[in-house]
């Protein structure tokens, strides 16, 4: 993987939570956690970091619980205040290396409300250039640059259906 930092791959197993396993004992693990926002008019909220759209999220913070972080986590990359965080959806795990060392980073995902009407607004000092909401049918935009955990948390909350996720090759 520290040669291949730079692209995205996929590994096939016949056993992916033995292989999971094994893998997070051999390699720093990060927890974090983040939302999938709807506004009032069924939009949802998109970030755009690093060339990439994505999803609010970030690391938790001492003492803090994954609610907690994932709510703080959106708040701070949006700046909207959420109104009301809901069922979780799903944990997503990925690979990425930090400093010359493969981390395995597992991100829980909410279901959040937002009611109000502020302007959203990107925290530029952590790469995020634009936040903005997305209706349902426009998601293809998200599909053509995003993440396949992000793809993942779209598919669990049927934003997207498994016939509309994008074939990575």
């Amino acid at each position: 993987m520290l040669n291949s930092a730079k692209h995205t791959f996929f590994i096939v197993t016949d056993d992916a939570k033995a292989f999971l396993k094994k893998v997070i004992k051999s390699v720093p693990l990060i927890e974090a956690a983040g939302g999938l926002v709807k506004n009032k008019k069924g939009e949802f909220l998109f970030i755009y970091r690093n060339d990439k759209w994505d999803l609010p999220k970030g690391k938790l913070e001492k003492g803090e619980t994954v609610r907690m972080g994932a709510v703080r986590e959106v708040e701070e990359e949006c700046g909207i205040a959420v109104d009301k965080s809901g069922a979780k959806i799903c944990k997503t795990y990925h690979a990425y290396v930090i400093k010359g060392q493969v981390v395995i980073k597992k991100s829980h995902w909410y279901k959040m409300r937002y009611k109000g009407k502020g302007k959203l607004v990107p925290q530029l000092e952590e790469g995020i250039t634009e936040a903005r909401w997305f209706d349902k049918k426009d998601t293809a935009e998200i599909l053509k640059n995003t993440f396949p955990s992000i793809v993942e948390v779209m598919i669990v909350t049927k934003l997207i259906t498994n016939s509309q996720e994008p074939l990575l090759g």
